[in-house]
């Protein structure tokens, strides 16, 4: 994990006590994972073409902080949407209070493939 999607410049700096920015943070977190041997790290969609710039095409980015067009953000602070993160160079999406807190779990999962059938 790089930093939670839901963590801000703000809150990474005066509440985390990270200096820096986000960005920063997330790049050295990465390159640390890599040089860890890791296949790849938890980043915002944000995030991504940055990282792959750096660490290169096949260093995985499994990306939480994935909405929805008509989905609110609530806590998440670094957000795209599927077919963004898709397009951004996301490799694997992680989608969950979107689906698990509709009333229509299938219909809003179903929503989001055809967000992502777009993209592709």
């Amino acid at each position: 994990m790089t930093q939670l999607t839901s963590t801000n410049q703000r809150i990474l700096n005066d509440e985390l006590g990270i200096p820096g920015t986000v960005e920063e943070s997330v790049l050295g977190y990465a390159q640390l994972a890599q040089r860890a041997n890791l296949a790849g790290v938890v980043c915002s969609p944000l995030e991504v073409a940055a990282i792959k710039s750096v660490c290169g095409s096949n260093f995985l980015a499994v990306t939480p902080g994935v909405r929805p067009q008509m989905s609110r953000a609530q806590d998440q602070k670094r957000t795209m949407t599927p077919r963004e993160a898709i397009l951004a160079g996301s490799d694997y999406l992680v989608i969950g209070r979107p689906i698990l807190a509709s009333p229509d779990p299938h219909g809003a999962f179903l929503a989001i493939l055809h967000e992502i059938e777009v993209a592709a």
